[in-house]
């Protein structure tokens, strides 16, 4: 059913405002796509997928690397009112399956490297690739055809799955107004211009992929630069190349090109600023890029609610450290206790946030909606605090806070701690069970290959550092520790690899 309110994502209508600008760059190829003929290749694609079938509110499922086609298939279906839902190509086939039974999907789109495990896990659903038949290529060969009655503002556009991490995963649903309302905050209170290029290197499963540079700034006119993938010698060549003028990561990201061996000589005089979100940033990789970018932020965002609620002015970024930024134009925000009661500047507590750009719920799962959505606000289950001039400050996870003898500890503060010391280059604290106290703090970290330490010199530097109560009681090392789809670390996943080798002979110092 339409909804009041035309939505914006008609590339027709962007086009009329800058058809020949570059709208999107495949950097592998090197090759741009003007609004003009995105515009096109979004009409056709939309004529090919309704021959298909594809009608207004059906569910598109997609297993797409990142690139031009994955952008061509969200204006499709923005144009049809069909609903996109990437699914993480990460994740095993039984847990794409029971997404995919989820959104009781009527198509699914796959990039080639993923076609096999799109006919394995999503069995009978007609499936479109780059090299089938049906090939997307025949779909964008399509005629033009009059575009159905446009979409409303209130109607789904795309479903991403989160918390995969934390239980069943669940698919918030971003409306073509959240999304609209994410890219107008973002764009206004980041200060995008038509004149921004950035590159975006999350995956498409990812809400960084759409909403925090591609969809701001294709309704600013700007440009987008699609790699294939992420690695870290390709993301220093498309800086070097393409001369980028915004740059955002998330931590670990950072942290992998900060270790390329050309990162020294790379230029990047072209960046206004740079930004991190998705986790805390480690001191050392911050000073590594600030050395670099003379701007450089640290956001916060959530895949249910924009994802970017703060912004910091340039001018401010590097004399607050560690500070998120104020709230953005359109958000608005609460940090309370546990009995929903407004905490004063400086105390930490759960922040709730609210705004147009808020999703609409959870697919399917009206009791999750109802406790995490409560009267319009929704409850982060993240920890923070503001201060006096009004800028915020990510505490932790309300759910990672370690109980430890009757006292808080919040992961975060430990792990920054740990960063500071040299030898380490990734950290995550949890907290494992323990007869005496309840929960006993844990430290899983790995070091970096040129830099000797002990497990008993980490624990005198946390010592030295923390309140004793603070400190890791037992120390794990990893090669490498584990991490989200996202390509974050993940607490949770090191947790249950301690839990399963707890007997494993010296696995705990």
């Amino acid at each position: 059913m339409a909804s009041s309110g035309a939505s914006p994502w008609n590339l027709n209508e962007l086009a009329g405002l800058w058809p020949d600008r570059p709208g999107l760059v495949d950097t592998d190829r090197n090759h741009s796509f003007t609004y003009a003929e995105l515009a096109d290749r979004a009409s056709r694609l939309a004529t090919g997928l309704s021959l298909l079938g594809v009608k207004r509110g059906d569910r598109v499922a997609g297993l797409l690397a990142n690139g031009v086609p994955a952008v061509d298939l969200l204006f499709a279906c923005a144009t049809l009112g069909a609903i996109l839902v990437p699914l993480n190509w990460r994740l095993s086939m039984r847990e794409i399956e029971a997404i995919a039974a989820d959104i009781d999907a009527g198509l699914v789109v796959a990039s080639d490297e993923h076609v096999d495990m799109a006919r394995a896990a999503l069995k009978g659903l007609p499936l479109v690739s780059f090299s089938g038949s049906p090939s997307f290529d025949d779909l964008l060969a399509s005629p033009l055809c009059s575009p159905p009655e446009r979409a409303g503002m209130d109607d789904p556009l795309l479903i991403l799955y989160t918390g995969g991490t934390t239980g069943t995963p669940k698919g918030a649903i971003l409306t073509h107004g959240s999304m609209a309302w994410n890219a107008i905050n973002t764009s206004v209170s980041w200060g995008l211009t038509f004149s921004d290029i950035g590159p975006v290197f999350t995956p498409t499963f990812h809400t960084g992929f759409w909403n925090v540079f591609t969809l701001p700034l294709m309704l600013m006119g700007g440009c987008v630069l699609l790699p294939s993938r992420f690695d870290p010698g390709d993301c220093l060549s498309v800086v070097e190349r393409f001369r980028p003028t915004i740059f955002f990561l998330v931590p670990t990201m950072f942290q992998l090109v900060a270790e390329h061996p050309d990162f020294d000589q790379t230029d990047f005089s072209s960046l206004r600023w740079a930004i991190s979100g998705g986790a805390p940033l480690p001191e050392p990789v911050y000073e590594r890029w600030r050395s670099k970018v003379s701007v450089f932020k640290q956001g916060y965002g959530l895949t249910e609610v924009g994802p970017n609620n703060f912004a910091t002015p340039d001018a401010t970024a590097g004399t607050k450290p560690g500070t998120v930024g104020r709230q953005t134009l359109f958000a608005r925000t609460r940090i309370v206790d546990d009995d929903g009661r407004n905490l004063p500047d400086g105390v930490p507590g759960e922040l709730l946030l609210a705004g147009p750009h808020m999703c609409a719920g959870y697919w399917n799962r009206p009791e999750a909606t109802a406790e995490t959505i409560r009267d319009g606000w929704f409850h982060t289950g993240d920890v923070a605090k503001r201060d006096a001039d009004g800028y915020f400050y990510i505490v932790d996870r309300k759910k990672d806070m370690i109980i430890t003898g009757g006292e808080n500890v919040y992961p975060a503060e430990v792990e920054a701690v740990l960063y500071a010391h040299p030898a380490v280059r990734e950290a995550a604290v949890i907290g494992m069970p323990d007869p005496t106290w309840g929960e006993a703090v844990t430290a899983v970290v790995s070091l970096n290959e040129a830099v000797v330490a002990t497990v008993e010199e980490l624990r005198q530097f946390t010592r030295d550092r923390l309140a004793h109560y603070k400190c890791p009681k037992s120390f794990v090392i990893l090669d490498d520790l584990p991490k989200s789809g996202a390509n974050k670390i993940s607490r949770t996943e090191a947790k249950k690899w301690l839990v399963e080798r707890a007997n494993t002979s010296g696995a705990v110092l």
